[in-house]
């Protein structure tokens, strides 16, 4: 069965078939010809053309943000009048809410509800908040202790918080509307100007937020968007010397390379990576709660999330009982097309990816480990992996070590507190882990011994505009989302003064 948008907005996008950049707010053709297809991963089908922008259009781009930055009409901007800017392109985003879920489904494959009940609004939710967050930036006056100043005067010392400078805001595919405004929020909130560069493979919504930026007011220049492959648009972006900073979101690989690209010129760099988050369920654990969250941890989004919950550790007193809950729902998922309102899972976001995951559930089987359930590509046009649960595995397994990114979870049983710690650390990713037990001690101990930058009592994958989120180890530097993320963006000047 075939589904279709229903939306205006959603149809009278897709009618222009082929994209263009936005650069000056203005939407103009790439000086080069080639393209790539944006494609329906449940279904294999081309829903527009868009510019593989190259560096030539790279530069374009970095110019009109750099012309921007110091522009009268942006840097003189009052930060009263930069929060309405903010707090007006998330209204428009709200008023255009299902259009923009039925975009992100389509590009991305995840189901309706997802978007448009979590993901969108959780985008609208990171501009409200850094608006309001634009007129609370603020530096300080600092006593000194320089006793040398001239007879009969005295020092007066102060910071500054100035913006960075020109941004380039590389993000993933995974949650694509939502992990911009993550980026773009608190950027342009700290008065920077920014060049997006959106993932290859979902790449619509960003250019329908294109279009409700410059509907907002924003002036030219403030934010270009360039659409291409990250070999080529990315890393002329990433390396490039007009560029201040790089915010970027993805693999730990991709962050490396980002990394060496940045030495140019030293610019500054903040990246969240990938993850392989444990879920730790106590033997006091509330299983009817535990049970659907660890299955949501992992299936959401079909594990196409870096926090997504891939490493289950339970007491081997509940393991039996927890494995067989957890596969229950894997196979009471109703696979499908996301626009289908009864689909729990959609599909992988490409060929590539299905494929990947497919490699890392055969290395599994032939390293011994049991295959629970799922663990089978479905035959069809799109690229559906079935929900997918592992026994029998080892801390030293490729499949415990290694981000799959797709619906494969783990399991391993455990004896005690001590031990399962160890066992959740032992990992180079520290992204987020949960912690599943009745037990306040245990909870808020286990916390703070568990090396993640976020980590969730009796849930999992909560998100908020005020909690930061990031990671330590090489799941990445610095944090997104609340007070801590507009810092990202800022440069501290220390004032010196004899009066």
């Amino acid at each position: 069965m075939t589904f279709q948008p229903n939306v205006a907005g959603t149809l009278s996008f897709l009618e222009t078939k082929k994209r263009q950049l936005l650069i000056d707010n203005q939407w103009v053709d790439s000086s080069g010809s080639d393209t790539l297809g944006s494609i329906d991963p449940a279904n294999g089908q081309t829903l527009a053309e868009i510019v593989d922008a190259n560096a030539e259009d790279v530069d374009r781009a970095v110019a009109s943000s750099r012309k921007a930055l110091h522009s009268t009409a942006w840097s003189q901007m009052t930060p009263a009048e930069r929060g309405r800017l903010l707090w007006k392109l998330g209204e428009l985003m709200e008023a255009n809410i299902d259009e923009l879920a039925e975009l992100e489904t389509l590009d991305q494959g995840k189901p309706l509800f997802v978007g448009r009940w979590a993901e969108i609004p959780g985008a609208v939710e990171q501009f409200r908040f850094f608006g309001g967050a634009t007129s609370k930036i603020e530096g300080s006056t600092i006593p000194t202790s320089i006793n040398y100043q001239p007879e009969g005067k005295q020092m007066f010392a102060y910071t500054r918080k100035e913006p960075i400078g020109v941004v380039a805001a590389i993000v993933p595919w995974n949650s694509p509307l939502v992990l911009t405004a993550m980026k773009l929020a608190p950027a342009l909130a700290a008065g920077c100007t920014v060049v997006l560069k959106p993932a290859e493979d979902t790449s619509l919504t960003a250019l329908r937020l294109g279009e409700l930026i410059i509907e907002a007011g924003f002036p030219p220049g403030v934010v270009n968007i360039v659409t291409g492959k990250g070999s080529t648009t990315g890393a002329a972006l990433a390396a490039h010397d007009d560029v201040d900073k790089v915010a970027f979101t993805g693999s730990t690989e991709t962050g490396r390379a980002i990394l060496d690209a940045a030495k140019s010129n030293l610019k500054k760099v903040t990246l969240e990576l990938g993850g392989k988050s444990p879920v730790i369920v106590l033997a006091d654990a509330d299983l009817e709660l535990a049970i659907p969250g660890a299955a949501n941890a992992i299936f959401f989004n079909g594990g196409q999330v870096c926090v997504a919950g891939s490493r289950l550790y339970a007491h081997s007193s509940i393991f039996d009982q927890l494995v067989e809950g957890v596969s229950t729902a894997a196979n009471d998922l109703k696979l499908g097309h996301g626009l289908d309102p009864s689909v729990q899972m959609g599909p992988l976001v490409n060929a590539r990816q299905a494929q990947r995951v497919e490699k890392f559930i055969r290395q599994a089987s032939a390293d011994g480990c049991e295959l629970v359930t799922g663990g089978k590509a479905i035959d069809g046009d799109g690229f559906f992996v079935e929900p997918t649960v592992i026994a029998n595995v080892k801390n030293d397994m490729e499949i415990v070590r290694e981000e799959v990114f797709g619906p494969v979870l783990v399991c391993q049983s455990f004896d005690d507190i001590e031990q399962v710690t160890s066992l959740a650390n032992d990992s180079k990713y520290g992204l987020a882990a949960s912690i599943w037990t009745e037990s306040l001690s245990h909870a808020h101990r286990m916390a703070e011994k568990v090396r993640a930058g976020t980590v969730w009592i009796n849930c999992h994958s909560m998100y908020d505009a005020s909690l930061p989120i990031g990671g330590m180890k090489q799941s990445g530097w610095g944090r997104d989302s609340g007070v801590q993320a507009i810092n990202n963006y800022l440069e501290v000047k220390t004032v010196c003064a004899v009066i």
